[in-house]
């Protein structure tokens, strides 16, 4: 380590007072979220910071946001135990990241969305710890992504942790993940494989147990197995057990779950214990039927979303935070979300989990792929990352391979073709897909997955609205065999731009009216519910979100075409769109609301609702009930001068608005 740095952790004063003494078993978990320094650039000028950080908070669209080195730094005093292992767990930190301890190099991570550990028992120490990372967000040849259109903040945006376990453990060095594994060929048997890892330097004798609760806590399913662990070894343990009357998950109409229980013991005492939340369910992607859940067609709609982003904290979020972006997508009626374009933290796939949403999750191939063997390494291991720590995970039930890979060529036929035999070996029991754009179904980038999804934005770059039918029709004629899907379409849209009626706009410009995002999607999603063969559609996007390239719409650095706004304040007229297409409960919303100044008189009210009519009162006057005709009705009225409140109800729901007549049309 260079000696300015050791200096540095020589004279750091901050500490964090943990037990005196902990017990070897099972495992202990410590928080690392207080007490550390930052500097961005150099390990200078330090500044108190808590975790989740980013150091892009307040740049993250602008131009040129900041790529490159972020420093860390604590001290922390080590649980004092006999005897065990302890680790060192980063959520995620992006995109590489290299750790000191006591001076000594640790180790290094490249990726900048996956979890990682490193094992720190022999630089641990009685007393005072330092503690030093390097995080750089800097685009490195070697590291995916390499591009796309997002901001990539940097820093230790997620949470850090020690760990502690016994010296005859659960896996913690397997790819970030739990070292437990549950499925189910069958409904009715239950499958773990368990990988324990024995760290001491004598052959170990063990038992490992596992078992599986219903909601209510109680066992409902048990196996067990003996396992002899060599030396310094890590043994992979399969155990199957019977599960009378199995209760399936089933997406957002019963998103059942239950809790896998898994035991490491030796002569009664438990050395280790691992827990997860688990389902049992089947996915089938059909070309003709669309996806199949537990064997019956289920449509999956909803959105593509980035990292969940709060003004002022950037991506650094807290699990609130995330659960308030969720509860904005439950209330919109997704049955699926796209996660785009890398993988999200754990907590979003617990959610996805408890919730019913299936996901479509993704490695970050984006744009474009590097052609080094060292690229081809980390694409690698962050496929395994990916596969391992979701694994589990019910909601989960399609590996994405890349996003928009613009050069199709060799490399990346290679790379692709590496990735699906990978995820293949890693688990066979989910299906591949890719997000394909600007080349043909039928073309090579298209060919190397199970299933394939096409991004497609005809009414907003290019093309009308009305060519997105033929477009999917002529795609299922191409490769009848081929399970496939709408993975983007969208179109931008500003709550401050409005126009009533509405001119298509000229994409890439500062003028994104709300309501033709509105026709857009009126226009789109009636294409896609004509279209039973999709496995699940995806709009681009759920939030607004930073990217620091774009310079359209009402802000430079934003992407708009999402639902809601990226401060997460407005839910845009598009959002009502597919809340009364998706969701059950009765809801109606009168469409233009913003355009609260009118020039001419005589103005259409359009609402949307998934009720089957609606009734129209404008100032007071009942102008009579109407039937809701595809999610939409409609009146013409004549504004009065000055202020006008419009009114409407259905199913016992009401919305009203207040528009006023601008004095020079008096």
């Amino acid at each position: 380590m260079h000696a300015t740095m050791i200096r540095i952790c020589r004279v750091l004063v901050l500490a964090l007072s943990c037990a005196a003494s902990v017990q070897a078993a099972p495992r202990t978990v410590t928080a690392l979220d207080d007490g550390w320094e930052f500097a961005k650039g150099a390990p200078v000028g330090w500044t108190a910071v808590a975790l989740p950080h980013t150091f892009n908070a307040d740049d993250g669209t602008s131009p040129n946001p900041y790529r490159g080195a972020g420093w860390y730094r604590r001290t922390l005093t080590a649980p004092a135990v006999k005897g065990g292992r302890t680790y060192l767990e980063f959520d995620g930190a992006a995109l590489s990241t290299d750790v000191w301890l006591n001076g000594t190099r640790i180790g290094r991570h490249e990726g900048g969305f996956a979890r990682f550990r490193f094992d720190v028992t022999d630089q641990l120490r009685a007393g005072a710890n330092v503690l030093l990372v390097r995080v750089d967000n800097t685009r490195q040849p070697d590291v995916a992504p390499l591009g796309g259109d997002y901001t990539l903040y940097g820093g230790l945006y997620r949470r850090v942790r020690l760990v502690t376990t016994a010296d005859v453990h659960v896996d913690m060095l397997d790819a970030g993940g739990p070292g437990v594994y549950f499925d189910t060929p069958e409904a009715t048997r239950p499958h773990w494989r368990v990988r324990v890892a024995n760290d001491r330097p004598r052959a170990e004798n063990v038992v490992v147990t596992a078992r599986l609760r219903d909601s209510a806590g109680k066992v409902v399913a048990t196996a067990q197995r003996s396992a002899a662990l060599p030396a310094r070894a890590v043994v992979p343990v399969e155990l199957d057990a019977a599960l009378a009357s199995p209760h399936l998950w089933q997406g957002v109409e019963d998103p059942y779950l239950y809790t896998s229980e898994v035991t490491v013991a030796r002569a009664d005492a438990v050395l280790d214990r691992v827990d997860n939340e688990v389902g049992i369910r089947t996915v089938q992607l059909d070309p003709d039927r669309g996806l199949l859940l537990n064997g019956k067609p289920y449509r999956v709609h909803g959105v593509n979303v980035h990292l969940t982003y709060v003004p002022g904290k950037g991506t650094a979020v807290d699990d609130a935070d995330i659960d308030a972006d969720y509860r904005i997508l439950e209330e919109l009626g997704v049955t699926g979300l796209r996660f785009a374009h890398y993988q999200h933290n754990e907590h979003s796939y617990a959610l996805s989990d408890r919730k019913g949403f299936l996901v479509w999750t993704e490695l970050p191939l984006t744009s474009e792929v590097g052609a080094s063997d060292a690229f081809a390494a980390n694409a690698a291991q962050q496929a395994r990352e990916l596969v391992r720590q979701n694994f589990n995970h019910p909601s989960v039930f399609v590996w994405g391979l890349g996003n928009e890979i613009y050069k199709v060529d060799e490399v990346s036929g290679r790379v692709l073709d590496a990735m699906q035999k990978l995820v293949h070996a890693e688990d066979a029991s989910r299906p591949t897909a890719y997000a394909n754009c600007c080349a043909p179904i039928d073309g090579p980038q298209a060919l190397h997955t199970d299933a394939v999804g096409s991004n497609v934005y005809f009414g907003w770059y290019d093309k009308e609205f009305s060519d997105l039918a033929p477009f999917l029709a002529a795609n299922h004629a191409k490769r009848p065999r081929t399970p496939q899907s709408l993975s983007e379409y969208g179109a931008g849209g500003s709550a401050l731009h409005q126009e009533d009626p509405v001119r298509r706009p000229v994409a890439p410009s500062r003028w994104h009216p709300e309501q033709y995002q509105a026709l857009y999607h009126e226009a789109a999603w009636r294409q896609i519910e004509a279209a039973p063969w999709l496995w699940a559609s995806y709009v681009w996007t759920g939030f607004d979100f930073a990217s620091a390239g774009r310079n359209e719409g009402d802000a430079r650095g934003v992407n708009d075409k999402g639902l809601v706004s990226m401060d997460r304040k407005v839910r845009k007229d598009a959002y009502y769109w597919y809340q009364a297409n998706w969701s059950k409960k009765p809801m109606v919303y009168i469409t233009s609301r913003r355009a609260v100044t009118r020039t001419a008189a005589d103005v259409e009210v359009k609402v949307y609702s998934n009720q089957p009519a609606a009734r129209l009162r404008v100032n007071g006057v009942d102008l009579g009930e109407r039937a809701v005709e595809g999610r939409i009705a409609r009146w013409p009225v004549r504004l009065a001068p000055g202020a006008n409140r419009i009114e409407v109800e259905a199913g016992g729901v009401v919305d009203s608005v207040a528009w006023t007549l601008a004095p020079e049309t008096r």
